[in-house]
């Protein structure tokens, strides 16, 4: 792979922990704005400028973008950001609940993206990339990195580790209690040697940031377009790279991403339940919230119960009277083909939500395409299950699901296929405002 070194616009580090944020899409607008009102320098203020603005101001409007841009440079001019010059890899540590993944700061290729040798397991929206082209052309800075993983190298494990004897550059503990540690790598022959090995890397795995990824690259197609056009393109340029953290896979965490429709489609709670046993899955009713550890095995929250359901046992069935029901807890003769319907035929039908989406979300729900359907949210795992019962209400459906293993993310990615939206949340998230690669001047 080519995984450059890059001259990387950062916070001093007096302000680390004051600039540092959770990427710009784990907010919704109104988050976002609470989050920023008593934090001016949160590098959110950058990355979601209509918070600079009133509620009823059009997001997506040149203004909006042109006063991110404005806050970059104040910035910098204020001294709180400086533009190192040096060409450097950063070596960034996230230790969370007891769990270190440590990671390469440095900028991929656009080719590479392009090629496949940086493979991608999800599809993107086009009106998400585009709000992700307008903040990249009107900074001229890529401000969020792309979260790759890659399979596991021992040498390259060892060069980090000696990077991490030397005296960090940051080191502190977020308002998430996540110990965030950077350190520069500077001196040339540690440079040359991390520039080796990344080399090594036959290809990599975008485990975040798909539209982040994919508006850079877009970017940077028009800005060769023009500079083609202009008689002054090398191949040398910076939008040629897009800014990355490479991990190994191993000590990546992925939590569950669940989900919750607005309504049951037209059918009460006994016939719901009824129809899912018809449908081949086994249902008990919880006293407590489901959240599960094993694959094949899905919580439901609905009109204020949960139920585990199984998609392998489907002769389970235990639920209340209160349900319309009257089950007693014995087998019932209702099955899908006499047999598990889960059985995989390729690496993205062995997924929970594969099994979800194709078993329940379709037949079931009338949701055809999660992607766009505006009845369907996606709940971070990260939230809880309290969350899932406020969203669902009086008469929503949550469901918590295993989460998908980076096993399955590669086995997907090495297929060449896409996993059905949301199928991976990844904790910690990277922070963005540590590291910012900068394209052209503004």
């Amino acid at each position: 792979m080519r995984a450059l070194p890059f001259p990387c616009i950062r916070p001093v580090p007096e302000h680390a922990a004051e600039v540092a944020a959770l990427p710009y899409d784990v907010f919704d607008r109104a988050e976002a704005a609470a989050y920023v009102a008593d934090r001016p320098l949160s590098f959110l203020n950058i990355d979601r400028p209509e918070t600079q603005f009133a509620p009823e101001q059009d997001m997506y409007a040149p203004e909006v973008y042109e006063r991110g841009a404005a806050l970059l440079r104040e910035r910098i001019e204020d001294g709180t950001l400086v533009e190192d010059r040096n060409l450097s890899y950063y070596i960034y540590e996230l230790s969370w609940e007891g769990r270190t993944q440590t990671g390469i700061v440095a900028v991929c290729s656009v080719d590479e993206y392009e090629q496949g040798v940086i493979k991608r397991h999800e599809l993107t929206r086009e009106e998400k990339e585009r709000d992700r082209i307008e903040h990249i052309g009107a900074l001229g800075c890529q401000t969020g990195p792309i979260f790759l993983a890659y399979r596991d190298q021992p040498v390259l494990d060892m060069i980090v580790g000696a990077a991490k004897t030397s005296t960090p550059l940051y080191a502190f503990t977020d308002d998430d209690g996540v110990r965030q540690t950077v350190w520069e790598v500077v001196r040339r022959d540690a440079v040359d040697a991390l520039h080796a090995m990344l080399g090594q890397i036959p290809c990599a795995y975008i485990a975040d940031g798909h539209h982040r990824a994919a508006s850079a690259v877009r970017v940077a197609q028009r800005m060769r377009e023009e500079a083609r056009a202009a008689g002054t393109y090398t191949g040398k340029e910076p939008f040629n790279y897009f800014l990355s953290v490479l991990f190994p896979a191993s000590q990546l965490t992925i939590l569950p991403y669940n989900r919750v429709v607005a309504d049951r489609n037209g059918l009460s709670t006994y016939e719901l339940l009824e129809v899912l046993h018809g449908a081949g899955f086994g249902i008990v009713e919880s006293p407590v919230p489901v959240e599960p550890r094993e694959r094949g095995v899905f919580g439901m929250y609905t009109d204020g119960t949960w139920y585990e359901l199984r998609a392998d046992q489907p002769d389970a069935r235990v639920y209340a009277a209160s349900t319309g029901s009257g089950t007693d807890g014995e087998a019932s003769e209702v099955r899908a083909g006499g047999a598990c319907a889960c059985a995989a035929s390729s690496p993205v039908d062995d997924l929970d939500v594969s099994i979800l989406q194709t078993r329940i979300l379709v037949p079931i729900f009338g949701i055809d395409d999660p992607r766009t359907d505006e009845r369907i949210t996606f709940v971070g795992g990260i939230r809880g299950t309290e969350e899932l019962e406020r969203r669902a209400g009086a008469e929503g459906v949550a469901f918590t699901l295993c989460a998908t293993g980076i096993d399955q993310l590669l086995a997907v990615a090495d297929a060449g296929l896409v996993m059905p939206p949301k199928s991976t949340w990844f904790e910690p998230k990277l922070r963005s405002g540590l590291f910012i690669h900068r394209i052209a001047k503004q």
